[in-house]
C-alpha cells in the first residue's frame, strides 16, 4: 500500500496543467475529499454526485455503479471537472459521465484512468490521508 500525504497531493496538484473550470463535481463517496481539494485549488464551486459500486473492502456490491444521489443542477454553459479518488476500471466514472452527457466535462482521478491523473505511476492500493 502506497501512503500519500496531503502535502504530496497538494504539490502534485500545483504542477497539473488543468483547464479553466467553473464547477467541480466529486463522485461520492471516495471522490469527495479530492474534489474538495481540487475545487479549493481552482477556486471553483463544488457539488457532489453520489454513486457507489464498491464497499470499503473494494469488493463490488452492485452489478454496476448505482446512482444514490444526483442533485438537480443547472449545468448549462459550465466547464465541469468530474473528480474521483480512483478510476481503474472506469465503471463509476463512466456512469457519472453518462449522467452528464451533453455538458462540457473533463475528468480527474488521483490514480487510474481519466483526462487528468495526479499519480499515474501508482499501480498499488493507496493509503489516503483522509482515511486515517
Amino acid at each position: 500500500m502506497v501512503p500519500l500525504s496531503f502535502k504530496e497531493i497538494s504539490e502534485r496538484l500545483k504542477h497539473m496543467d488543468l483547464p479553466e473550470i467553473d464547477l467541480v463535481i466529486g463522485i461520492g463517496s471516495g471522490g469527495v475529499p479530492p474534489a474538495t481539494f481540487v475545487a479549493f485549488y481552482l477556486n471553483a464551486d463544488l457539488e457532489v454526485m453520489t454513486l457507489n459500486y464498491r464497499d470499503e473492502k473494494n469488493t463490488p456490491r452492485f452489478d454496476e455503479p448505482k446512482v444514490l444521489h444526483k442533485p438537480l443542477w443547472d449545468l448549462e454553459g459550465k466547464r465541469i471537472l468530474l473528480v474521483d479518488d480512483v478510476s481503474v476500471s472506469g465503471k463509476t466514472m463512466n456512469a457519472a459521465l453518462e449522467l452528464l452527457k451533453g455538458y462540457n466535462v473533463k475528468t480527474l482521478a488521483m490514480k487510474g484512468k481519466a483526462d487528468f491523473v495526479l499519480f499515474p505511476e501508482i499501480k498499488d492500493c493507496v493509503k489516503w490521508p483522509w482515511k486515517e
